[in-house]
């Protein structure tokens, strides 16, 4: 009976203990930087994004002339109204499935596939026509980034920055959480009439001199969780569950120290 008792014991401490170490993570893998040591440093000049259809810009005309800046300018408020997102009263034009924008006084104007500074040149060049000595400001407006998966946080964020990296976008998620994979990061995004997947390594430190650093308007970013443990897979915690085979074993314990 001792011995049957004490082979008991082992069995319980056994599997006591193989749940501890199941749920530790370790700390490689929750760690961003695990090769920072070897970092260089690195230059990422950023690929300016393209002008898209249903994209949204923001276009104010300058003019050394007050009268030239309060009719397109106040006409733009007008038509189009405002946007928020930390800019103030935004204008904003709302890009067709053609690439064009309807533009007062000068009409349609097609600016797809082109940057913003392209977008600008193009536009001042349209009012020309009209106007002489004008500058055009061209911005993207209303930008958002959807954050999903091991996160703190999910939730479609707007951001008015020009440049915003994969680690700014998380941030505003509140971060990948413990379980979160930070090898495993998917970035979805659309690039023309194609839905493109890339895998991002957030635990390479050179992450930051390769492409797809930066975020783009309207980009997915999806946390995929570890393989050992999720709290995405289930309502119930890992800490419930280690709090109820506990106590199972605690009556285990108790059952056979009776008998």
């Amino acid at each position: 009976m001792h011995h049957r008792m004490n082979s008991w014991h082992y069995k319980l401490t056994l599997i006591l203990l193989i749940i501890f170490v199941a749920s530790c993570v370790p700390k490689k893998q929750l760690s961003y930087f695990n090769d920072i040591d070897e970092l260089d440093p690195g230059i990422n000049p950023r690929t300016q994004k393209r002008i898209m259809p249903f994209d949204k810009l923001y276009i104010k005309v300058l003019s050394i002339d007050p009268q030239t800046s309060q009719i397109f300018n106040a006409t733009e408020e007008i038509r189009y109204g405002g946007y928020g997102g930390g800019m103030g009263s935004i204008i904003g034009y709302l890009v067709d499935e053609k690439g064009n924008i309807n533009f007062p006084f000068v009409g349609e104007i097609n600016v797809g596939n082109m940057t913003t500074s392209e977008a600008s040149l193009k536009i001042q060049k349209e009012l020309s026509v009209y106007v002489s000595q004008t500058s055009v400001v061209v911005k993207f407006v209303d930008n958002q980034v959807t954050i999903m998966g091991e996160v703190t946080r999910q939730g479609v964020y707007g951001f008015s920055q020009d440049k915003l990296t994969i680690y700014e976008a998380l941030g505003l998620g509140g971060g990948i959480t413990r379980y979160g994979d930070r090898k495993k990061v998917i970035l979805v995004r659309n690039e023309g009439e194609k839905i493109m997947h890339y895998r991002l390594n957030l635990s390479d430190s050179k992450i930051s001199s390769r492409d797809h650093y930066y975020v783009y308007p309207n980009d997915v970013i999806i946390v995929e969780p570890l393989k050992a443990i999720s709290t995405s897979y289930s309502n119930v915690t890992f800490t419930t569950i280690l709090s109820t085979v506990t106590t199972l074993i605690a009556v285990l314990y108790f059952y056979l120290g009776v008998r």
